[in-house]
């Protein structure tokens, strides 16, 4: 959870599909641009939840994790989808070389596993999603941090 922020809601992700359900419900009201945090432990489903929200928006290809290659590009649903990886970054200011300054712009959409790896070099987010699971379940927890992410997450229906 995003520091000193109380998330707008927490939802239970018992299973890959609920994963998948609920980045396609992103994918219908996110507007570019918006910044998406993940964060989680290896395995928590970031980037289930990337993939699920590319193909939601009617990507017709694979949709591979940028864990060696740090950046993936897709364009869908009338979106430039930037999906950043930085699980294996050592150093923040390799974000540099990427030129994620010039690549994020007003029809973009960022997606960012690992963000705590990225220093003060990432634009700010909109909504941190955190992973997680406790003994009973494994759960997304959703916290707001512009106007922006907390009408995005006032948009997402949880499961009853």
């Amino acid at each position: 959870m995003a520091a000193g922020t109380k998330p707008a809601w927490v939802c239970a992700v018992p299973l890959e599909a609920a994963v998948q359900r609920l980045a396609a419900q992103f994918a219908a009201v996110v507007t570019p641009p918006t910044v998406i945090y993940l964060r989680g432990d290896l395995g928590a489903g970031k980037t289930t939840f990337a993939r699920a929200y590319i193909q939601a928006l009617g990507f017709p290809g694979y949709v591979k994790s940028p864990s060696y290659g740090l950046l993936e590009t897709y364009e869908a649903g009338g979106q430039k989808i930037l999906h950043l990886d930085l699980y294996r970054i050592e150093d923040p200011e390799e974000l540099e070389y990427l030129a994620l300054r010039d690549l994020f712009d007003r029809q973009s959409v960022l997606l960012v596993e690992w963000p705590q790896h990225g220093g003060g070099n990432l634009p700010p987010p909109d909504v941190v999603l955190d992973f997680g699971e406790t003994n009973e379940e494994r759960f997304v927890s959703c916290s707001v941090i512009s106007q922006h992410g907390r009408e995005l997450a006032g948009k997402i229906e949880l499961p009853t």
